[in-house]
């Protein structure tokens, strides 16, 4: 009897403190906030405290006053803002500003600074490359005096180079930030001769522009004759409803000399078309011959790409670089793309837009994407594509939301634009020997969908598969994607293969997204903010990742960054650049030991709380100048002229 009254107290006072744990969850969850443990949960002011009190810099002492970063270099929004409660018209209108406006997307006129304005001297390369002599003598603006410049130079970063270690050799010689590593007293370059004759004949990155093609380039000198041949067909076909509708007569014809002139080159294009379709085919057919059949490649020509079932990393601008790419195959991606290129820039021969084309060889099933909004150009640039670079295929971007694209008619635009997207399909299958995709949203308006409406028509336009992301323009990041809509448009492109996207930050959003019958999965965010999420997927199961390990893939970022961008001042501070960039996604992530539900949701912020050590508190901060003291444990201390201000807002939490 008494033991059972023991057991009541103490079931009771049990109750008791477990009320009192739900009531704290009360006062501690906010709507939208992630549901973190009330353990580890804080205030800002108490997380930075900490952050700052135990900050030891990039040498391991204890940082005082001077160590910590100089906060006036830093930007006026210089960590997201806390979600606010949507205000009654009246009362949003309070401050002045219009109905419906608010500050997000983009941080547009960003500070920049050129990656030449941190090197205060820079070192000629008739010195840097041994056997090279300066063809400007006594006039070369740059450094010859070796000791004086060393002089001058930002002190090491390491004792060891990426580049000398992986290759053998360090191309960039004494501006290396790592030079200790491969210079000898006498300043000359150290190399490894077994390294080297282990690397010789490999090439690890494909797709670089050459000085010859760019210069053909710029004086218009590159043949298109696939395109020619696309593009007559078009203007033909334009002629002839011209005729149709009667908008041209022979009195006109006779007077205008300019028409008679694009007449006779249309009945003479119209000629050769028909030389051409009097031939034997080469494959037996049924039916009269259209113009369809003229201008669609035929499938057996064309590479096929297996796309069932597999995980797509996104092509994401600025942040999905060839280092980034290297870093997802490692966990397990399966498909690759480049980032987002304008086909006009890439036809003019811009060496900024062509390195988005590169390809590391670790990337097996690659692609590019371009974006442009007409069918001329676009059918010239898939040709170039095509004849100049190695890829597995070709993406169209349908589905950029920036105002920049869409107001010209590319992007979103195309979707409302369905004759010319039809034309610019047709064109670049016509050109291309690999398979075309393209990627689009649901639509421009937010409760307007058309997607379903081109999905059937891209179909007969030739596209190989499609990508849709659920959600339409005027959304951009904003509420969830509309996954229901998306397993309705999969039913619609079978056989076509459709690749679902939206809102997957672990393996049970993927299984979730697998089940509306998608062929496969496109990782954007989530990519961003844990890179490991592919492993997760593949192996489903949720990695309650360390903060050290977290650290590892970032120095691995780094390495690739300094193979990719140098190991100069120049290549650390790129480098460093777009680790910024991406750490102002990775900062969202939290660790799954301390979350009270898993998984984590994308759409959730992540509220203020400390880590279960000191790195894991830095790498939750969404200070900026937080972010730049971890690019200093692997980089070193930042220039004194160095200024970061993250390119998006993360107002993207709804």
């Amino acid at each position: 009897m008494f033991a059972e009254k023991g057991l009541e107290k103490a079931s009771e006072g049990v109750m008791e403190k477990a009320e009192e744990a739900v009531e704290k969850r009360k006062d501690v969850a906010v709507k939208g906030e992630s549901a973190i443990k009330p353990e580890f949960l804080t205030t800002k002011e108490k997380f930075h405290g900490f952050v700052d009190s135990e900050w030891k810099g990039p040498k391991g002492e204890k940082a005082d006053e001077n160590d910590k970063v100089d906060e006036t270099k830093e930007t006026p929004v210089e960590e997201p803002e806390a979600k606010k409660l949507k205000l009654e018209p009246e009362e949003s209108n309070k401050g002045g500003k219009p109905d419906g406006k608010r500050l997000r997307g983009q941080n547009k006129s960003r500070p920049h600074t050129k990656p030449t304005a941190y090197d205060e001297r820079r070192l000629c390369l008739s010195v840097i490359q041994v056997d090279r002599v300066c063809p400007f003598g006594d006039k070369c603006h740059f450094a010859h005096d070796v000791p004086s410049y060393l002089a001058s130079k930002p002190a090491d970063i390491g004792e060891s180079c990426y580049l000398y270690d992986t290759f053998g050799k360090c191309a960039f010689g004494l501006t290396c930030r790592f030079a200790k590593a491969h210079t000898t007293a006498d300043f000359k370059t150290m190399e490894n001769a077994e390294l080297i004759k282990a690397c010789e004949g490999k090439t690890t990155v494909k797709n670089s522009l050459s000085k010859d093609l760019q210069n053909r380039l710029r004086k218009r000198s590159v043949a298109f004759k696939k395109s020619a041949e696309y593009l007559k067909t078009l203007s033909n076909n334009k002629d002839k409803e011209q005729q149709g509708n009667g908008h041209s007569c022979a009195a006109e014809v006779a007077a205008d000399p300019t028409t008679a002139a694009e007449q006779q080159a249309s009945t003479e294009a119209e000629a050769q078309l028909q030389a051409n379709t009097d031939k034997q085919p080469p494959v037996k057919t049924v039916g009269p011959l259209t113009d369809v059949d003229v201008i669609k490649l035929r499938s057996c020509e064309k590479k096929q790409v297996d796309f069932q079932d597999k995980l797509y990393l996104a092509p994401l601008t600025t942040c999905g670089n060839l280092p980034f790419r290297r870093v997802c195959k490692r966990f397990g991606a399966d498909i690759t793309c480049g980032e987002m290129a304008m086909c006009t820039n890439l036809l003019q021969g811009q060496q900024s837009e062509w390195a988005l084309l590169k390809r590391h060889e670790s990337e097996d099933v690659f692609g590019v994407q371009v974006e442009g909004c007409f069918p001329d150009t676009m059918t010239r640039c898939a040709e170039l594509i095509n004849n100049n670079t190695e890829v597995d295929f070709v993406d169209i971007n349908s589905g950029c939301p920036i105002d920049l694209v869409y107001k010209k008619g590319g992007g979103c635009g195309l979707m409302t634009r369905t004759r010319k997207f039809e034309q610019i399909i047709k064109g670049m299958n016509y050109v291309l020997d690999v398979p075309l995709t393209v990627k689009i949203r649901t639509g421009v308006q937010e409760k307007s969908n058309v997607a379903h409406k081109l999905i059937p028509e891209m179909k007969k336009w030739g596209v190989s598969m499609v990508t849709l992301h659920g959600r339409s323009r005027e959304q951009r990041y904003t509420k969830l994607a509309d996954w229901d809509y998306i397993s309705t448009c999969s039913k619609l492109a079978s056989p076509v293969p459709l690749f679902g996207n939206g809102d997957i930050l672990s393996y049970e959003d993927a299984m979730k997204a697998r089940e509306t019958g998608v062929s496969g999965l496109m990782i954007a965010r989530g990519a961003l903010i844990k890179p490991w999420i592919f492993t997760e997927i593949k192996e489903s199961r949720h990695w309650d990742i360390s903060s050290s390990e977290r650290l590892d893939v970032l120095r691995d970022f780094t390495n690739f960054g300094l193979e990719h961008w140098g190991s100069d001042t120049r290549g650390v501070e790129k480098t460093r650049t777009f680790m910024l960039e991406w750490l102002s996604f990775m900062c969202r992530y939290i660790p799954v030991g301390l979350l009270e539900r898993v998984p984590q949701k994308i759409n959730e912020r992540p509220p203020y709380y400390m880590g279960r050590n000191y790195l894991e508190s830095l790498m939750a901060s969404q200070h900026v100048g937080d972010w730049v003291r971890i690019s200093e444990m692997l980089l070193g201390p930042v220039p004194k002229n160095f200024n970061f201000l993250p390119k998006h807002k993360a107002n993207a939490y709804k």
